[in-house]
């Protein structure tokens, strides 16, 4: 059954568009969209301040972004506030460390109501086919508004995977013409299970089957991090090598592998989403 809410605004509280503290160096100076466009809104819940940091920069990185023309909202520090998205190019929900698929009884109330305005948001974005993209925790929230079971049945290591594009995802704007099969980093617990009746499934892998789907024609979420490049990964191993997502041992190891190629067919997804939408 999908979840639904009662929802026609949600609201917005702590919104930046101001790069993080020690962090400029890192966005572009300029953009093929400067000036021309509404800005984009990332929603994080990353409580890790380095991991969240990088995070922000990641998405204005690879997907061609000023700083001004990405919002951040921290969820992890307070509720959603007043958050039009019809006001924004278009809503991207970031990773981390929670799990759609844990049992109420687990969850802080901190992650509880972030999940409460997600849903919430969903409702909006959903019923109005408004663009979005949900990045690895996105896919188990988005699934399971939409009815599918998110478990732990799937998970992946963290790392490199090979994603395979679907037929129906050969079709669809932001995977045409990508490689039918090309690499991309990731790492999580839990997946989506059962696909939801309204959802098309645009990429998959060996061990994951639902790598990316789409509700609608403009609402996606992908299981892999399109916008993770080496340097993110490394960022992100070091915030979370004690998290259960890998032996912490096993940190350097797996942070020279990331070294060792990165993964621009993955990045050239999060380009795309960010060509086609904005506006």
């Amino acid at each position: 059954m999908i979840r639904r809410r009662r929802v026609t605004r949600v609201m917005i509280g702590s919104v930046t568009g101001v790069p993080p503290p020690g962090l400029g160096a890192r966005f572009p100076a300029t953009s093929p969209y400067s000036g021309a466009v509404l800005p984009f809104v990332l929603l994080a819940h990353r409580a890790e301040d380095a991991a969240a940091d990088d995070e922000y920069a990641a998405v204005l990185r690879l997907g061609g972004l000023a700083p001004g023309q990405l919002r951040r909202v921290r969820l992890e520090q307070g509720p959603i506030g007043d958050l039009d998205p019809t006001a924004y190019s278009a809503v991207i929900l970031g990773g981390g460390p929670y799990l759609a698929s844990d049992p109420d009884e687990r969850k802080t109330d901190t992650q509880r109501r972030a999940e409460a305005d997600i849903l919430g948001l969903l409702d909006t974005v959903v019923s109005q086919d408004l663009p979005f993209l949900g990045l690895c925790y996105g896919i188990g929230m988005l699934g399971t508004h939409q009815g599918g079971l998110v478990d732990r049945t799937f998970g992946e290591d963290v790392g490199r995977l090979s994603v395979t594009v679907t037929g129906a995802g050969a079709q669809d704007p932001l995977f045409e013409g990508l490689p039918e099969t090309f690499e991309a980093f990731g790492g999580h617990k839990e997946a989506l299970s059962t696909v939801p009746r309204t959802a098309v499934v645009l990429a998959t892998s060996q061990a994951c089957p639902v790598q990316a789907f789409r509700v609608g024609s403009n609402v996606y979420a992908t299981q892999f991090h399109p916008e993770m490049d080496s340097a993110s990964l490394q960022t992100r191993i070091d915030a979370y090598r004690d998290f259960g997502y890998f032996a912490p041992e096993e940190a350097e190891s797996l942070k020279a592998v990331a070294r060792e190629r990165e993964t621009p067919h993955s990045a050239e997804i999060l380009r795309r989403f960010v060509v086609k939408y904005s506006r």
